[in-house]
């Protein structure tokens, strides 16, 4: 059964970008598990990853309208935290998991099974208990919003990410527009996330000049000279501002190939930033 644990916690990660209410799940499935009548189970795993992922889906379901200050984003995790059990590997990286959110919760399913686990659309059927075809269609619909993005992670170049959040930092301090514009593509999004408790300025900004008016305001109002450290969660370099011991806002950054930063998820919720301490 432990050995089941990180994959089905894995599953219903990917599936609901929360990582807490992903435990709550597990637990839930194999604490009922427990109590079957296992004389028709065949294979348990099976019947446990099946379990997980429609029990995932009935939760997000049940809460696709979050209440929240700011744009809802999933809840980053750091691999180095010996309390993390997802498998690397198969954890989906920061910007796809944003780019879920898209999708109904199972188009989900299917793409992360697909994509993720390698699984055929006749397993993807007997998981879902959905036709081949269906399970083609949804992956098909799928695949069109989320623009065919690969879903492995790319292999992280740590010197490079390493560079390119000094460069950020330093313009962000100096409240530097023009140095911090040129770190940014002209199509640059912004998105923040205060949770229930935390209002943000602006939930979502787009575009060069705004964007760089916007994070070099709130460095002055907020951020100013909090203490910082850098940091990859879920495949991605980060940023996290500190006080009084704590993480105050943590930025997570999308780079491009050619070293631009094209988005910037800007995570203020304290419940989503407790497990990064």
């Amino acid at each position: 059964m432990q050995g089941n644990y990180s994959r089905l916690l894995t599953y219903a990660y990917n599936i609901t970008g929360s990582y807490e209410d992903s435990q709550d799940l597990v637990q839930d499935v194999i604490e009922k598990y427990i109590s079957l009548d296992k004389s028709e189970i065949r294979n348990e795993a099976n019947f446990l990853i099946k379990s997980t992922i429609n029990h995932a889906i009935n939760f997000k379901n049940r809460h696709s309208k979050k209440m929240v200050y700011g744009e809802w984003l999933p809840e980053p995790l750091s691999f180095e935290n010996a309390e993390n059990k997802l498998i690397k590997e198969q954890t989906a990286r920061y910007t796809l998991l944003v780019l879920l959110e898209k999708l109904n919760p199972r188009e989900r399913a299917v793409y992360i099974l697909k994509e993720a686990f390698d699984y055929s659309h006749q397993e993807i059927a007997e998981t879902l208990d959905i036709s081949v075809e269906n399970s083609r269609k949804l992956l098909s619909r799928a695949g069109k919003q989320l623009q065919d993005i690969k879903y492995k992670p790319d292999s992280v170049n740590t010197s490079i990410h390493t560079d390119i959040l000094q460069q950020y930092q330093l313009a962000l301090s100096e409240g530097d527009i023009p140095n911090i514009e040129k770190l940014l593509i002209d199509e640059i999004r912004l998105s923040a996330d205060g949770g229930k408790r935390v209002r943000v300025i602006k939930a979502v900004e787009v575009g060069k000049s705004a964007t760089a008016q916007l994070l070099a305001y709130v460095q002055q109002q907020f951020l100013g000279k909090k203490p910082y450290t850098f940091h990859i969660f879920n495949h991605q370099p980060a940023i996290c501002f500190w006080q009084d011991g704590r993480i105050y806002n943590c930025h997570i950054l999308d780079i491009d190939a050619e070293g631009m930063i094209r988005e910037i998820y800007s995570i203020v919720d304290p419940e989503k930033l407790k497990r990064l301490q």
